[in-house]
C-alpha cells in the first residue's frame, strides 16, 4: 500500500504573490547577521562561512580507504556480527585485519 503525502501547510498563493511582488525584505540589524537585501553582504558573509557537520554525518573522505564488494559469508558468521548491534560490518572487517596480521607473523616465523 502506496503512503500518503503529508498535505502542505504551506500557503503558497502568498508565496507566489511575494515573489512576483519582488519587495525587499523586512530586516532589523537584530534579525541576522546580515542584510538579506545587500548582495555584497550575502556574499561576504557566506563566503566566511565553513560549513559544520551534524553529529553523526559523516564527512568527505580524504582519500578512500574501503572497496565497496559482494562478497558471501555463512549464515552463521553474518548472523553473529549483525547481533551485536550497528558497526557490525567495522567489526568484521576489524576480526579480517587482526587474522591478516596474525598470518603474516606466523608466515614471517
Amino acid at each position: 500500500m502506496r503512503q500518503q503525502k503529508a498535505k502542505s501547510r504551506t500557503n503558497w498563493d502568498r508565496v507566489k504573490r511575494e515573489a512576483e511582488a519582488n519587495a525587499p525584505i523586512p530586516y532589523d540589524p537584530e534579525d541576522g547577521p546580515y542584510d538579506p537585501n545587500d548582495d555584497a553582504a550575502v556574499e561576504k558573509y557566506w563566503k566566511a562561512a565553513t560549513i559544520a557537520r551534524r553529529p553523526g554525518q559523516r564527512g568527505p573522505q580524504k582519500a578512500p580507504t574501503k572497496e565497496r564488494i559482494t562478497i558471501r559469508l555463512s549464515q552463521d558468521i553474518v548472523e553473529h556480527f549483525r547481533s551485536e548491534g550497528g558497526g557490525w560490518q567495522t567489526r568484521m572487517d576489524e576480526a579480517l585485519r587482526d587474522w591478516l596480521k596474525r598470518s603474516r607473523r606466523n608466515a614471517a616465523k
